[in-house]
This record gives C-alpha cells, sequence and structure tokens, in this order.
C-alpha cells in the first residue's frame, strides 16, 4: 500500500511541473509583450516630438525668409525715395533754367522793341511802319540800322545756340559757345547771363575751381546786373558742397547785405537759416 501510494504521490508531481512550467512561459511573454508595447509607446512619443521640432523648424524658417524678404523691400524703398530726391533735384534746376531762360528772352524782345522804336522816331514814322515809297534813299542812314537788326539777329542766334547747348546738358560745348557769343558781342546786354551760364556749366563739369572764378569775374564786372546775386549765390552752393560752411555763410549774408530786394536775398535767407541749425 505505501509503495502503491508513493508511486501515485510520483506520478501527480510529474504531471504537475510541466503545468507550472507553462505558467511561468506565459509570465515572461506577457511582461516581454509588456515591455515592447512600452517601447513603442517611447518611440511614438519620440518622433511626435521631432515633428514638432521640424515643424516649428519649418515655421521658423518661413519667418527668415519673410524677415529678409521685408528688409529686401525696406532697402528697394530707401533706394526709391533717394531717387525721388534726386529727380526732384533735377526738376528743380530745370525749373529755374526755364524761368531764367524766359527771363532772358523777355529781355532780348524788350531791348529789341526799345531799338525799333527808337529807329522810328528817328526816322518820324511810327513803330511797325513800312517806309513811303516816294521817299528817296538814304544810304548814310539806313545802312547802319539795317546792320544793326542783323547783329542783333546772330546775336540772338548765337545765345540761344550756345542755350540749347546747356540745355542738352553738354556743358563743355556750351561753355565754348558762351565763350564765342562773349568775344563775338563784348557789348551784349547778355554778357552778364552768358557769364553766369559758363559758371553754371563749369560747376555740373565739377570744376569748382573754375565756377567760383567765372562768377567772381561777372560780379566784379557786372555789379549792377540781376545776375550778379545769383552768381553770388551759385558760389555759396559750391561752397557748401565743397563742406566749406562757413565761407558759405559768409556769401549768403553778403547776397542779403548788397542785394537785399531780389529773389536771390531771398533763398540766401533760406540757405543760411538751414546752415545755422
Amino acid at each position: 500500500m505505501n509503495k502503491a501510494y508513493l508511486a501515485a504521490c510520483a506520478l501527480a508531481c510529474a504531471a504537475i511541473v510541466p503545468a507550472r512550467a507553462g505558467l511561468f512561459d506565459d509570465d515572461e511573454a506577457r511582461r516581454r509583450i509588456e515591455m515592447l508595447r512600452q517601447e513603442l509607446s517611447q518611440q511614438g512619443k519620440d518622433n511626435e516630438a521631432r515633428i514638432a521640432k521640424l515643424e516649428e523648424s519649418i515655421r521658423n524658417l518661413g519667418i527668415v525668409e519673410l524677415l529678409r524678404q521685408i528688409e529686401q523691400l525696406n532697402g528697394e524703398v530707401a533706394g526709391l525715395r533717394g531717387q525721388i530726391e534726386v529727380l526732384t533735384n533735377e526738376n528743380q534746376q530745370l525749373q529755374k533754367r526755364q524761368r531764367d531762360f524766359y527771363l532772358d528772352l523777355d529781355s532780348r524782345m524788350k531791348r529789341l522793341e526799345g531799338n525799333a522804336a527808337g529807329a522810328s522816331a528817328a526816322s518820324g514814322a511810327p513803330a511797325g511802319a513800312a517806309p513811303e515809297a516816294a521817299r528817296p534813299a538814304e544810304p548814310g542812314p539806313i545802312a547802319p540800322r539795317t546792320s544793326s537788326r542783323e547783329d542783333q539777329a546772330r546775336e540772338m542766334r548765337a545765345y540761344d545756340a550756345a542755350s540749347n547747348l546747356f540745355r542738352r546738358n553738354d556743358f563743355a560745348s556750351a561753355i565754348e559757345a558762351f565763350r564765342a557769343f562773349q568775344k563775338d558781342f563784348p557789348g551784349s546786354t547778355l554778357a552778364a547771363n552768358a557769364e553766369y551760364w559758363i559758371g553754371i556749366s563749369y560747376a555740373n563739369l565739377r570744376d569748382y575751381r573754375n565756377a567760383i572764378a567765372t562768377q567772381e569775374a561777372l560780379i566784379a564786372r557786372h555789379p549792377q546786373s540781376p545776375k550778379a546775386p545769383d552768381a553770388m549765390l551759385a558760389i555759396a552752393s559750391i561752397q557748401a558742397e565743397q563742406g566749406d560752411n562757413g565761407s558759405a555763410r559768409n556769401t549768403l549774408e553778403d547776397i542779403i547785405a548788397r542785394y537785399p530786394a531780389s529773389e536771390a536775398a531771398g533763398k540766401a535767407r533760406t540757405r543760411l537759416a538751414s546752415l545755422k541749425r
């Protein structure tokens, strides 16, 4: 009996051992599955973090590009503003040239009208009247009058030709043409104007030494000319351009003192106020 009981117990133990081993295998698998799940979960979180960083980097790159474009546009706007200032300055210079041209033309027309009226008064006929057909020829008086009109026409053509060269910005040729005008018509009422535009032409060529010397010669030769205060204003502009603000102030004050009622004096007061700031 004892032997049979022991044998039965031995058989029971042999049956129990594989069952427990199977239980142990299931627990290990579950543990490994759980570890794998945890690893996958952590990897998913890591991937999400990386994607978030990539998205942030992309957004930052967009902002940087936008800032770069804004800076580029700001530079272009600044360049356009500079071009507008240049064009405004050129427009002001053009308006002044046109105004001076019309003043010169008005002066010449008045001079021609005066000469025509004087010639008519000397002949006893009204201005613009045709000579009488039966009147005998008088070579002495008629010849000088015809010559004078021809000279006036040549003078106007020469001055206009030089002025056209200046308006085309051919300043070197304009200087030569105005010099030739001065030589051919030394007694012209436009001599001071020609001297002034020679000086301005030198200034446009940035030959400031000759520009100032020419305007100073105009002031010395034609102190009562309307161009004299303009010549002084041109000298002050050149002095300021060269950074000699002290000399520019002195010249502007001299304009106001010598030609207080001139248009140049008004401009001198405005520029003097800006130089003192």
